[in-house]
């Protein structure tokens, strides 16, 4: 099959599908629009984006990455057996409608809540058939539901011994205040942690929590996971879909602990494997890392790869 792959790629996880897809023998177009830099012309196109935002919904970048896309498949010369569209909230929906236009079917996921990104209630009736991580969406949107994707495989990865307990990286948002209080609970446990925050401003509270203000590569991350034992997940306000953390600690067997209590519904839940913890009172006993990581059945841990991802969202009947 033909298949281009629309995402705005930025931290590199949607090429592992464009990378499969090829091992399957589909011709495979890949438009990162993370690549796709806008500037502004001067400083009244601001203004003008400030104004567009509020009175007409729309974003001069949004329409530019729309465009950007159009003339790449345009350039691809051939129509598409399909179309599969990620972060289809960050492209203005005149744009989205006109991918139907390349291809015999227009797919859009989407791994945010509308509740945190409200565009993606304007945009995902653009699709033929679209998909969310969010089970309220799918109820209220009329959406698919697929969850998101081991994107990294190394079961040899939980052997240690291990430098941290526990590893967390994750943005400064309104999460610090959790952050704050799973670092005390762990501190007052005396358990090894490696807790990162990445700052785009360098005006940070003065905290135990560790700061940094450039971005880490996949690869960094990598090398601090596989020094842990077991990862940390917090989850944001309004979010109750699984992030990707959920996926890496089951692709490199890593016990997790995590603030999402929604996790124990999903059929690869595990309390051996998996700490389910308050928010507002984080407990964390040392006996949960006293066990090693119980392997999953190999039909579940199949459902969450890559492959079972294409399979649940590229060809789903």
């Amino acid at each position: 099959m033909k298949i281009a792959l629309i995402s705005f790629d930025n931290w590199g996880l949607n090429e592992g599908i464009a990378k499969v897809l090829k091992q399957d023998g589909h011709t495979v177009h890949h438009i990162d629009f993370h690549n796709f830099k806008y500037k502004y012309p001067n400083f009244y196109y601001k203004i003008y984006n400030a104004f567009l935002k509020v009175f007409f919904r729309k974003n001069i970048k949004n329409i530019y990455y729309g465009k950007e896309i159009i003339k790449h498949l345009e350039q691809i010369g051939e129509r598409q057996d399909l179309i599969v569209t990620i972060k289809g909230d960050f492209i203005d929906k005149r744009y989205l409608k006109q991918l139907k236009n390349y291809t015999r079917k227009s797919i859009g996921f989407f791994n945010d809540s509308a509740t945190r990104c409200p565009k993606i209630k304007r945009v995902a009736s653009a699709f033929d058939q679209a998909f969310s991580f969010e089970k309220e969406d799918c109820q209220k949107l009329g959406l698919k539901f697929a969850p998101n994707w081991i994107y990294e495989e190394n079961k040899n990865s939980s052997k240690g011994p291990f430098d941290f307990q526990v590893f967390n990286i994750c943005s400064k948002d309104k999460r610090l205040p959790v952050l704050s209080k799973i670092i005390s609970e762990l501190k007052s446990k005396q358990i090894k942690h490696k807790i990162i925050v990445l700052s785009r401003d360098k005006e940070c509270p003065k905290s135990e929590i560790e700061f940094f203000f450039e971005k880490i590569t996949l690869e960094e991350i990598s090398k601090f996971i596989e020094k842990s034992n077991a990862l940390l997940d917090i989850k944001r306000d309004g979010q109750f879909g699984l992030t990707f953390r959920i996926f890496e600690s089951m692709g490199l067997e890593k016990k997790l602990i995590t603030t999402n209590l929604d996790i124990v519904n999903y059929d690869f839940y595990n309390p051996n494997n998996i700490l389910v913890i308050d928010e507002k009172n984080p407990v964390i006993p040392t006996s949960f890392f006293e066990s090693d990581y119980e392997k999953l059945p190999e039909e579940i841990y199949h459902k969450y790869t890559i492959r079972g991802w294409i399979q649940n969202v590229l060809f789903h009947k």
